[in-house]
């Protein structure tokens, strides 16, 4: 008989043996998922039985983790900040280190109630300019894509985190083309070097959209093209926070000092790791 205790066991070994950096967690979130079970019953209800359809399914979705598929992925979707994000093909997988930019933005708001606008260039699942609303009550915001499968990813997330109303996206050329003057600028812009791309994780290589990684020879075109952009795009006095890949924050600040944006801080990930830098226009 086949219960969730040797289904959850056989899942185990079978990502470990993968070379899965994290087996049982990945195990339990694929088996619960492909059950449709709460964490409750999977925790204290090891020696339920299942049937070989229910195994199957389960299995499925195991082997698709071992060939490095991401977790977040083969689910559909990922948390991030306050929010639960669904992901599609034309969406980076939003990591934990881009909270940086939130907390960095947040820092720069003296007052949170204020009826401010906010930028994402680059936004993706929508993920940083939806966690800045969720913060921020009064402001509205806009989040621009080159991909229009983002567009519509980052949407559907506002609406599934009530912010439909607050946030509006659409496909562009990171600032191109606009008119209007924001409080707030974030993006998280591809900074990888291309010669990088092939020694990538699996789960990041094959999975994750190119254009979303590839910062061209040096990892730095895009922050050149938003470098370039921000002096048109900010208000007097308005923020800019800009997640940068390892040992690229003092080059992106000369980008930013270089078009008048003076830059007020960098600041580290949970690992260490200079991860955002954010900048003010004095103008």
């Amino acid at each position: 008989m086949i219960t969730l205790r040797t289904l959850r066991r056989a899942a185990e070994a079978r990502l470990r043996e993968a070379g899965v950096d994290t087996p049982e967690l990945d195990a339990r979130l694929l088996v619960q998922h492909a059950l449709g079970l709460t964490r409750e019953q999977l925790l204290f209800e090891p020696d339920a039985p299942l049937t070989p359809e229910q195994a199957a399914k389960a299995h499925a979705l195991i082997e698709r983790r071992a060939a490095r598929e991401p977790v977040s992925r083969i689910i559909g979707e990922r948390a991030f900040w306050s929010l639960e994000l669904s992901l599609n093909a034309d969406t980076l997988d939003p990591r934990p280190d881009t909270e940086t930019i939130v907390e960095a933005a947040l820092e720069a708001i003296p007052d949170r109630a204020a009826p401010l606008r906010v930028l994402d260039l680059g936004t993706g699942t929508g993920c940083i300019l939806l966690a800045l609303l969720a913060e921020l009550p009064n402001a509205t915001g806009l989040g621009i894509d080159v991909s229009e499968g983002a567009v519509e990813a980052a949407a559907g997330n506002a609406r599934r985190n009530g912010l439909g109303d607050r946030a509006r996206f659409r496909v562009g050329n990171w600032g191109k083309g606009l008119t209007e003057r924001f409080d707030l600028v974030v993006s998280n812009p591809p900074y990888i070097p291309s010669s990088d791309i092939p020694s990538l994780d699996p789960e990041v290589r094959e999975h994750d959209p190119l254009r979303a990684l590839d910062g061209g020879a040096d990892g730095l075109d895009a922050y050149r093209a938003i470098a370039a952009q921000l002096p048109d795009l900010l208000k007097p006095q308005a923020i800019a926070a800009l997640e940068v890949g390892e040992g690229q924050a003092a080059d992106v600040a000369a980008l930013l000092e270089a078009r008048g944006i003076r830059v007020t801080g960098v600041f580290r990930d949970l690992a260490g790791i200079e991860r955002c830098v954010r900048g003010r226009n004095d103008r």
